[in-house]
């Protein structure tokens, strides 16, 4: 297996239900599967969306969460239709999945049922598992996506209803800012969930900001006044420091240099 260091793909699934006790063979099945690509620490146009026929029906509960019905599911493909195009599209990624076990347990079991065992996602690329990367960060807090998405301050106000596509986006706007040292993000709200679009290049691994200089204000500067921030003005800065150094993993510049 070659792994492509430089590329990530952001994965999450919707089922039909919850197996109890972490078995598969209890006869819940995927109904969706969302993955966006990250080349080079930057969000691509390239993503892998299905919705699956899973030849049962959506527990109640499950529906409440992501409001997918069996009259939808009834006319989409079912597993064996779209895993080639599936295992083409995470080939030699790292795979970057929340609470990985979960997903992949019922990846895995459909690839066990086409395949016999001869094929789990494992073998087609590397894994990491996000809430596990959030909890040594942040340890003893609340990790769900929704508590990342939060501490991050990238908005999530649109997510009403859980979707694959859409989780896996903010999923990945969450990696890159969980793993990026003090990078520059440009906030946004989220897209409607039937807009599959989302705006590139949203969080740049530049760590560079641009001050602009007017070399003739420069020359007169003696005869500028100097207005000095106010105590509000140095808490609000305060804070602001306070969030890039849990944003950068302890690595905010301006805490260094103080």
């Amino acid at each position: 297996m070659n792994i492509n260091s430089n590329r990530y793909v952001v994965l999450d699934t919707e089922t039909t239900g919850m197996n109890k006790f972490g078995v598969h063979y209890e006869g819940h099945r995927i109904i969706e599967i969302g993955a966006v690509e990250i080349i080079n620490r930057r969000l691509t146009n390239n993503q892998f969306h299905v919705y699956l026929n899973p030849n049962r029906s959506v527990d109640s509960e499950a529906f409440a969460i992501h409001g997918i019905s069996d009259q939808f599911l009834v006319d989409q493909p079912c597993f064996l239709d779209i895993a080639n195009d599936f295992l083409q599209f995470i080939r030699g990624s790292t795979l970057v999945i929340h609470n990985a076990s979960f997903d992949l347990g019922f990846l895995n079991f459909e690839l066990h049922n086409i395949y016999l065992n001869s094929r789990t996602v494992e073998s087609y690329c590397t894994v990491i598992d996000s809430l596990k990367l959030a909890r040594k960060i942040f340890p003893g807090q609340r990790n769900s996506l929704d508590a990342l998405c939060e501490r991050y301050c990238i908005k999530n106000s649109k997510r009403i209803l859980h979707n694959a596509l859409i989780d896996a986006q903010l999923l990945a706007y969450v990696f890159l800012v969980m793993t990026g040292g003090q990078t520059r993000i440009q906030f946004m709200d989220m897209l409607d969930n039937s807009d599959t679009n989302i705006l590139n290049n949203t969080i740049t691994h530049d760590n560079k900001f641009e001050l602009c200089l007017n070399n003739s204000v420069c020359t007169e500067k003696k005869s500028l006044k100097i207005l000095y921030a106010t105590s509000i003005e140095k808490l609000e800065h305060e804070k602001y420091l306070d969030f890039v150094m849990k944003a950068s993993n302890n690595q905010c510049l301006w805490r260094k240099c103080k």
